[in-house]
């Protein structure tokens, strides 16, 4: 048997410019932070000749072909696995809660089945093989920021260009201003778990149509990214809680499904109580809210006691790798 673990991440700024219909024509740029919240894939051949499939729904399979699970019937598929395999996946947080885990389920699976095959591949290929299966086979509206965070982890900014490549560079911060951010941001869950479908969808279909107003967004947003950028590698930590503050009112303008009565209220308790600025994590609508604190134990106590769950997390340097191999 073997075993791969693979970190989810939370967006640092920049997030929205990484869907094609926009750094196709505009060029994308993104800072993500893999986090240690993993998925778990393993992968082990079985004595009998079937494709036994365990992730939040069991599946027993004859053929790939018959594969209810879109990525991993096309994953299966690239890789000619055709029978006596049997592959479990769990995680650490469930989907739908904007830590991009759709993207590290693909990552994973894919780093599981090189593995499984003994054969190599490149950071960059493997996120790229990732974008390829969840965005030209299957034609989800998703960009790509997720598959690239999953594969190298760390902080990592990431230049999206209209020819679909991608530039791939480190957050490049001193050792203290990193434990500084890490100990100031807390991520809190809202209780709402979504689909980012409908959003992306939305902001897909007016980025295609040029849309003025989106476009303005997300060059916007694009531009808050690269600022974003400079405050933490100066070390200016309270200088990006205000620009995060800055980044969520911009994104929530983006669709009225951004946000809801409920996620206001909690923003502006934690604005209230110790936040400097904050965001939902992912497309929105539910999920995470990232906050970062000036006082970080009022901050802790308020959002605890409005009934938010915090999820403690470090860092993540490692990107996805085999823990385990058989």
């Amino acid at each position: 048997m073997l075993i791969t673990r693979t970190p989810l991440r939370i967006s640092v700024g920049g997030g929205g410019t990484d869907l094609p219909s926009y750094y196709r024509e505009h060029g994308g740029f993104v800072i993500s932070a893999a986090i240690d919240k993993y998925i778990y894939v393993a992968l082990n051949r079985t004595f009998t000749p079937e494709i036994f499939l365990k992730y939040s729904e069991i599946e027993r399979c004859t053929t790939v072909a018959e594969i209810k699970h879109p990525i991993l019937r096309e994953a299966l598929k690239a890789h000619d696995v055709d029978s006596f395999v049997e592959f479990v996946s769990v995680a650490d947080i469930p989907a739908g809660t904007g830590l991009g885990s759709s993207g590290t389920f693909t990552v994973g699976t894919l780093r599981a089945l090189y593995a499984y095959k003994r054969e190599h591949i490149t950071t960059q290929a493997l996120a790229e093989e990732a974008c390829h299966i969840e965005i030209d086979v299957l034609g989800n509206p998703v960009g790509k920021q997720d598959q690239y965070i999953a594969a190298f982890g760390g902080l990592s900014v990431f230049t999206f260009n209209e020819d679909d490549s991608v530039s791939v560079e480190p957050l490049r911060m001193s050792g203290d201003d990193l434990h500084e951010l890490e100990e100031r941001l807390l991520l809190f869950f809202t209780g709402f778990s979504r689909s980012a479908s409908s959003i992306l969808d939305d902001q897909d279909k007016k980025t295609r149509e040029n849309d003025a107003d989106m476009v303005a967004n997300l060059d916007a947003i694009k531009e808050m990214g690269r600022e974003i950028q400079a405050l933490l590698q100066a070390g200016d930590i309270d200088g990006f809680g205000r620009k995060m503050n800055e980044h969520w009112k911009k994104k929530r303008a983006r669709s009225s499904g951004m946000s809801n009565p409920q996620i206001d209220e909690w923003y502006d308790l934690a604005m209230r109580s110790g936040a400097v600025g904050g965001k939902l994590v992912g497309a929105g609508a539910g999920g995470f809210l990232l906050l970062l604190a000036d006082d970080v134990a009022g901050l802790r106590t308020a959002m605890t006691g409005a009934g938010l769950e915090e999820v403690r997390f470090s860092f993540d340097l490692d990107g996805s790798t085999v823990m385990t191999r058989g």
